[in-house]
């Protein structure tokens, strides 16, 4: 989706339809390996049995839990006492690894190579230094290293991928189909909107609200996901970029959507970011965040459920439904753990 207008449902459903057909352009098995052409046209040869898997960020440490939890061997950071009640304490306890990539990067090639993992796979952005990145850290631990595509519309196509390369078909497959359907249900009901009645939307990251996404960033897709404007597009495409208040005001959003909760508390009385009309009126919507952001931080496969809720807010004449259910059976598929009726509030109230 670009420019606030999200992309036909034809094309989404017809590229979700080909991944679940296991259409693979680039992957020829062989006896004793695989050869996989990954999203920065790397070809990677993969054993033909994965047990040990090394994420390399934050979106790829999602995904691989949703679809293979016993075969991830750590997360990026750990855990904050707030996260923890939400994933089964096995998966809880799993050693803190670090991030070979993004902003403060924690891990090196002595870490790789002591837990010794089948492959390495990274989900988001894909870029030359990204791809040069992963070339080295192949060349100097042995280790295969894949990079996949996050942006939003190749999410059923990464969740193929990982489960193909890692032996979970089974389990992806029927991932796919809920994050196709959950999509499709979205798109559907949002056709039925007319133009007039989409909103305008900025997005706050950081404590004082002044880190947005541009056009296309992967961060901020989850708006045009959903048909509405992003107020940040006119600013041109792109990734993050730091905005002043004074450029928000002039923008005036309906919406105003963080993920930050020192921003969400602040800003409400905040003498300037108060003259915003969104703000006055009660428009400013924090997203939950536990065990992992609905929206953002990190953009992974949690998105899906960060659209039902903003979907909700923005359209509560289309999308009349009670949360609660929905995110119940999220957390169920994707964190392998249902949360408790005090949990379920706890995560909605603010909504």
């Amino acid at each position: 989706m670009r420019n606030g207008r999200p992309p036909s449902l034809k094309r989404r459903e017809l590229l979700a339809s080909a991944a679940l057909a296991w259409l693979w352009p680039g992957v020829a098995a062989s006896q004793a390996r695989r050869v996989f052409v990954d999203s920065a046209g790397r070809r990677v040869e993969l054993p033909e049995r994965v047990e040990r898997i090394y994420a390399a960020g934050p979106p790829a440490s999602i995904l691989v839990f949703a679809i293979a939890p016993d075969k991830l061997i750590g997360w990026t950071s750990a855990w904050r006492e707030a996260e923890r009640p939400f994933i089964a304490r096995r998966y809880a306890d799993l050693p803190t690894l670090g991030r070979l990539t993004g902003r403060g990067n924690t891990a090196n090639v002595e870490v790789v190579l002591q837990a010794k993992p089948d492959f390495i796979v990274d989900y988001g952005t894909v870029s030359p230094t990204l791809s040069s990145l992963a070339d080295r850290v192949q060349e100097q631990t042995g280790i295969p290293y894949v990079l996949l595509d996050g942006e939003f519309d190749r999410m059923t196509e990464a969740i193929l991928l990982v489960g193909r390369i890692a032996n979970e078909e089974k389990r992806a497959t029927e991932l796919a189909r809920y994050a196709q359907d959950t999509v499709s249900d979205i798109n559907r009901r949002i056709a039925k909107i007319s133009q007039e009645r989409r909103p305008r939307v900025y997005y706050g990251r950081g404590p004082q609200g002044l880190n947005t996404g541009l056009a296309g960033s992967i961060s901020a897709q989850f708006i045009e996901q959903l048909g509405a404007v992003n107020v940040a597009a006119e600013l041109g495409k792109g990734g993050l970029v730091q905005v002043s208040i004074e450029q928000v005001l002039r923008w005036n959003p309906d919406f105003v959507i963080t993920i930050d909760p020192n921003f969400h508390a602040a800003a409400r009385s905040h003498p300037i970011w108060r003259e915003l009309p969104a703000i006055r009126a009660g428009r400013f919507h924090l997203a939950p965040n536990v065990p992992f952001g609905w929206i953002d931080f990190p953009p992974s496969i949690n998105r899906l459920i960060g659209l039902r809720w903003l979907a909700r807010i923005l359209y509560p004449d289309a999308f009349p439904e009670d949360l609660r259910p929905i995110v119940r059976d999220f957390y169920t598929r994707c964190y392998h753990q249902a949360p408790t009726e005090a949990q379920l509030e706890a995560l909605l109230r603010p909504a």
